[in-house]
């Protein structure tokens, strides 16, 4: 059987060629991830959201085969059995138990309230940018609203914000027993665990925010400590890695859009629907995390065996034609767009309310203050995060007339 290699420069730089082709012949095709892992990967809309809804599909890792633990398990032990037991990897009733202790922190109303304090961050970060010029808006806003917004949601000490390495956060990039990469990323997994347990003491004597409820939960035997420490690592990581994606991918589509980004700096009020297209245009979330048959079964006329890993490819969902009209062109104005860059089902993200109010704070500060707002660096060799499942950029060198 013939594999579809999911990597290489050229794939992350564009997937977009790859992903059209592989809808046009059908719904489920036999791919290949760097690590070595075969996977089956699901590419058009309709197949994704029956996906995404098919309780035959669980995410505990324990269902995936032997071949599939032989080369997917990048993550060594002990880590892997301490810090991969998130809601990511759970299945119900485990995963409806764990949900229920984040849906308070996220809530939309909760959000809303918190608005003005996250505009306050974004335009402190927008101070601190050259006056004139331009700025690297990876390094000099991406990298850093998300976190210091996260930290505020979830309650994380200020001086533990402070401590907080984002290198730790590669620790999601696949890095394989034989990389000489490897060494560096077991020493980042063990710095970040050791970083966990001091959240985990710290905000057992906070008197509120999340964190102090997710530690007093495991303290009154609601969660495990393996459970605990995995929630903590996925909020410090995937609660704030993907949305700095998203700023950077849509920061790019602007900027090879000048006159989408004109449009939207003369229409502020057209923000909300700008950000649903730009989600759904350049998703951070280009794959899902695996699923797995608990036996041999039929995926949309595909025999998949049991234990193999399903993938589904949220961005190959995004544009397809028989859902979204010229889908390959970016039109911030577009409705209705039902793209899928939060997931579907059960595992949709439990954060999408707060990353549309990071996004719409983060693009309409940016567009408003930054006059003349240009690519500073050809868009075509720019670097794109080598991470499986995840698009964005490292490094984004803008030009502009004036800081407003």
């Amino acid at each position: 059987m013939q594999r579809v290699p999911l990597y290489g420069e050229g794939f992350k730089r564009d997937p977009y060629p790859l992903y059209r082709e592989l809808r046009e012949a059908g719904p489920v095709h036999p791919v290949r991830f760097p690590s070595g892992v075969a996977a089956w990967l699901v590419t058009g809309y309709r197949a994704a959201v029956e996906t995404l809804a098919d309780g035959r599909l669980g995410k505990d890792h324990r269902r995936g085969n032997e071949g599939w633990r032989r080369l997917a398990s990048i993550m060594p032990e002990p880590q892997h059995s301490r810090l991969q037991v998130h809601l990511l990897h759970q299945d119900p009733p485990r995963h409806t138990a764990m949900r229920g202790l984040l849906t308070e922190a996220f809530a939309p109303r909760r959000v809303a309230a918190l608005r003005p304090g996250f505009q306050r961050i974004a335009d402190g970060l927008v101070d601190a940018l050259p006056e004139r010029g331009g700025a690297d808006l990876v390094a000099g806003f991406a990298a850093l609203f998300p976190f210091r917004v996260l930290a505020e949601v979830i309650g994380l000490p200020t001086e533990l914000a402070n401590d907080f390495d984002r290198d730790w956060g590669k620790v999601v990039q696949p890095v394989g027993p034989q990389d000489p990469r490897r060494a560096a990323y077991e020493r980042r997994l063990r710095e970040l665990e050791g970083y966990i347990a001091r959240v985990v003491e710290r905000c057992r004597a906070e008197p509120d925010g999340l964190l102090h409820r997710l530690v007093a939960a495991h303290d009154a035997g609601e969660l495990t400590r393996a459970e605990l420490d995995s929630m903590v690592f996925q909020l410090l990581v995937a609660g704030q890695e993907p949305v700095t994606n998203q700023i950077s991918t849509a920061l790019v589509a602007l900027l090879r859009h000048p006159e989408e980004l004109a449009r939207l700096r003369a229409e502020p009020a057209l923000l909300p629907r700008a950000v649903e297209e730009l989600l759904r245009y350049d998703s951070a979330f280009e794959l899902t995390t695996w699923r797995f048959l608990a036996a041999a079964d039929d995926l949309h006329g595909t025999p998949v065996p049991a234990g193999d890993s399903v993938i589904v490819s949220l961005c190959a969902a995004n544009r397809d034609p028989e859902r979204f009209p010229d889908p390959d062109r970016l039109d911030l104005g577009r409705t209705p767009n039902p793209h899928l860059a939060f997931g579907h089902g059960i595992h949709f993200c439990p954060g999408a309310a707060l990353a549309r109010a990071e996004l719409r704070i983060a693009l309409g500060t940016l567009t408003a203050r930054l006059d003349g707002l240009r690519p500073a660096a050809d868009l075509d060799a720019l670097d794109w995060t080598p991470a499986v499942l995840a698009r964005g950029v490292d490094r984004l060198p803008v030009a502009y007339d004036r800081r407003r």
